[in-house]
């Protein structure tokens, strides 16, 4: 029978709103953890929290076709995403999906890596001039919008990355859950929008419009991303992409391919301050490669540690810390009856802090992701890129990104925590350091 208590129990339903709202991590309790099904009745709303790997399992794969994105995705990012890969549904999404795939397979990532390295020497070579603290994950952000930018658009948005970034901050910040949506109210009631978010997607639209239409006429293939979305062609109909489409995926690939990436090496930096051993065995690895050259697609594979590093960081602070869907029909999770029309959310951040998962649940531990320790773990028990058909397709990109950007700065730079600035992780649409993460970069030999 379902495991039926409130989260949290002792907050009613206008404090759980706000909380919801502020932070999303902060309606989760102790007992939480430890949980493999949670039922809430929200007013209207039947909410099921799915934690265990096998109930993961059943709504993110072998019953998939029953779980689309909830109204809440499609109520909040809706409006920014359109119908990208995050967002769209049925045969629009396979199509999208067949279309976009070749751009992100392992030869076109070989590509890339390049760009990425020489963003992270512009970034250390910046900080070797620094003397002053400084905020890491606004660092971060820069770094991989600008590896987004380069890698998507070649240098079309060079001169408008500060304003892309500024609109970037207003969406997370200003895009709040609606209580009408949490508590099961009717579609027909208005959801009224931030005036600051309409305004931001309007200034994205008009850049978006510009940029495929100064593409479609100049018609040159330039070997980035937009340029493989425009040429690309369905295999099974031969139809490409319209403005529309392009649009879509272009914010999809802009929020998805740099925000995530950026917040998860905001807190790997602060993880590995926290954590010395670790820090030291990176240094070392980053180390053993030639430094008078940028990392290459060819050095990933002489980088476990540091891929390691940021699997462990995507396991305790997982950017896209809720995936939630909307059940079509009547279905049954562990013997719990899950009505149509029902929220199922899997919360990545509590199945990846179960302890009945993962050993010292709260531990940075690197060497959780060696293939001996890996052997026999549950596939659904750590989905930073989600899991199903619906994994994230820019998985072996961030990956990669990461990879280079952590070794690319660790073996020139030791990062220590300011003191009297605590980080405070808070659940938005992603997992953000409230305040940013301020560090000071010593230099090493």
């Amino acid at each position: 029978m379902a495991e039926n208590i409130h989260i949290p129990p002792q907050y009613g339903p206008l404090e759980f709103l706000r909380r919801i709202r502020s932070d999303q991590l902060s309606v989760f309790t102790p007992e939480v953890f430890r949980r493999n099904l949670i039922y809430n009745k929200l007013l209207f709303l039947d909410s099921f929290l799915v934690i265990k790997p096998d109930y993961i399992e059943r709504v993110l794969l072998t019953n998939q076709q029953n779980y689309v994105k909830s109204k809440f995705v499609q109520r909040l990012l809706g409006p920014v995403l359109g119908e990208g890969l995050f967002t769209a549904e049925g045969e629009t999404w396979r199509r999208h999906r067949r279309i976009a795939s070749p751009a992100f397979q392992h030869r076109r990532i070989e590509g890339f890596v390049a760009l990425m390295a020489e963003s992270a020497e512009a970034v250390a070579a910046r900080w070797a001039r620094l003397t002053q603290p400084f905020d890491v994950a606004a660092e971060m952000m820069g770094l991989t919008l600008d590896i987004i930018a380069r890698t998507m658009f070649s240098a079309e948005v060079g001169g408008q990355i500060e304003r892309v970034r500024h609109l970037m901050e207003v969406l997370i910040w200003d895009i709040r859950p609606s209580g009408l949506d949490l508590f099961g109210l009717p579609d027909w009631l208005p959801r009224p929008m931030p005036r600051s978010v309409k305004q931001a997607i309007r200034e994205f639209d008009a850049m978006m419009e510009e940029m495929i239409g100064a593409r479609r006429r100049d018609g040159t293939d330039r070997g980035d991303l937009l340029s493989m979305l425009m040429a690309a062609r369905d295999p099974e109909t031969g139809a490409g992409m319209s403005d529309r489409q392009l649009r879509d995926e272009i914010m999809t690939f802009f929020l998805a391919g740099h925000e995530t990436t950026a917040n998860a090496l905001g807190f790997a930096w602060w993880l590995l301050s926290e954590n010395p051993e670790a820090e030291a065995k990176l240094q070392e690895e980053a180390d053993r490669l030639p430094r008078n050259r940028p990392l290459g697609f060819a050095d990933l594979a002489a980088l476990p540690y540091a891929r390691r590093v940021f699997e462990e960081t995507l396991r305790l602070y997982p950017p896209a810390h809720t995936i939630s869907r909307r059940a079509v029909a009547e279905d049954e999770i562990g013997g719990v009856r899950i009505p149509a029309d029902s929220l199922v959310s899997i919360s990545t951040y509590v199945t990846h802090r179960s302890p009945d998962l993962w050993p010292d649940p709260e531990r940075f531990d690197p060497d959780r992701f060696t293939p001996e320790r890996s052997a026999g773990r549950h596939r659904f028990a750590y989905i930073p890129f989600g899991g199903g058909p619906r994994i994230c397709i820019g998985m072996n990109f961030a990956l990669a990104e990461a990879q280079i950007i952590l070794a690319t700065l660790a073996r020139r730079f030791t990062l220590r925590l300011v003191p009297g600035r605590p980080v405070q992780p808070v659940g938005m649409i992603t997992l953000r350091a409230k305040g940013g993460i301020w560090v000071t970069a010593e230099k090493r030999g």
